[in-house]
């Protein structure tokens, strides 16, 4: 976990650097290829790079790939999982020129193969490594609303929202009840029609769900279920179906606390059971303690047996890291993502859990 938050926020930082001109360099080195091989292929680069008509973008860019290669003649082999290395001009004032280099060996094998030359860096091969693994769909719906979302690792994404004109059951005044009820039962069909369509067609698309949650209020989801308005082998993901008081966000998040027996094993699950029995133990005067002095005497007296700090906290993770590893202290990072995440970083972003009391 720590590992991946450190690639996600050099990813993010990666991101925010913007070249003037194409004068950013990305390298990745697969697992297994031949490190001299990369240096050869960028020593070629740079003769190439010599024929570049503007001064300072020729100048930046064979500086780049002159860092680059002699960053890579210190490894004897290629890393286990392969390497990425960033290079170019990171300064943002014009016509200064600041050489920055960044190497990365990933928590997973690089498969590709790259060197890319432009006016930002290539980050996908990363981004895929650290894209969330648990991925599920929810379907939270009643006869007057739905809304079709992704549960992304901690993150609930709303992907469409719709709305019905389905009548309630109460008969329209001067319409038979045989009449109103074929209106209704018609606007009903329709309705779980543009649902299943939705649905097909979003879930359809995304080969890594897991799993659907499908919920709402009252019986009307068992009835849309017992259609056939979604292709069978998106009926096939459906793992659950889910009572909920609401719709609309409060509904999500509710499927999402009712369902968790169904998805247990997502970190948005564990990191609720978490911060739950964090503030349960704090409720009852218990076994934690919070506050970033408090927490941290707790954690340097080795009393300390879960930390958890907020990702958008402003305490250096990094170095707490070390910390940790010198008491056998398990790291959490808590998302922000949330109601409880956010609770959690309210209440002041870094707590522990003890080992005993204090």
């Amino acid at each position: 976990m720590e590992t991946n938050y450190k690639l996600k926020k050099l990813i993010k930082h990666l991101g925010s650097i913007k070249g003037r001109h194409t004068e950013l360099v990305t390298v990745y080195v697969p697992s297994g290829y031949s490190v001299s091989e990369v240096v050869n292929q960028l020593r070629q680069e740079q003769s190439t790079a010599e024929n570049i008509k503007s001064k300072s973008v020729r100048k930046n860019v064979t500086s780049a790939l002159e860092k680059i290669m002699r960053h890579l003649q210190l490894y004897k082999k290629t890393p286990d999982n392969g390497l990425a290395v960033f290079c170019g001009n990171a300064s943002e004032k014009e016509g200064v020129s600041d050489i920055e280099l960044w190497a990365i060996e990933p928590p997973e094998p690089i498969r590709v193969k790259l060197y890319w030359c432009d006016q930002i860096f290539r980050l996908e091969p990363l981004e895929e490594i650290v894209r969330e693994k648990d991925v599920y769909g929810i379907v939270c719906l009643d006869k007057n609303e739905a809304d079709i979302s992704i549960l992304k690792g901690k993150k609930i994404e709303v992907v469409t929202h719709l709305e019905s004109i389905v009548p309630g059951k109460t008969r329209a005044g001067g319409q038979s009840s045989q009449r109103f009820y074929r209106i209704r039962e018609g606007l009903k069909n329709d309705w779980f029609k543009k649902v299943g369509d939705v649905m097909n067609k979003t879930f359809g698309e995304m080969k890594d769900i897991i799993g659907i949650l499908l919920s709402g209020p009252g019986p009307i989801k068992e009835e849309f279920l017992k259609g056939d308005f979604i292709q069978t082998d998106i009926k096939n993901k459906i793992i659950a179906t889910i009572d909920t008081s609401y719709t609309g966000e409060t509904g999500l998040y509710e499927t999402v606390e009712r369902g968790k027996e169904f998805i247990k094993e997502a970190s948005v699950t564990k990191e609720k059971d978490l911060i739950n029995e964090f503030f349960t133990e704090l409720q009852k005067g218990g076994m934690v303690v919070y506050g970033k002095e408090q927490t941290l005497k707790a954690l340097r007296d080795g009393a300390v047996k879960i930390l958890m700090v907020s990702e958008d906290s402003e305490i250096s993770i990094e170095e707490l890291e070390n910390e940790c590893k010198m008491f056998n202290t398990k790291l959490e990072i808590i998302s922000t993502d949330t109601r409880e995440g956010q609770q959690f970083f309210q209440l002041g972003g870094i707590a522990g859990i003890l080992r005993y009391q204090i």
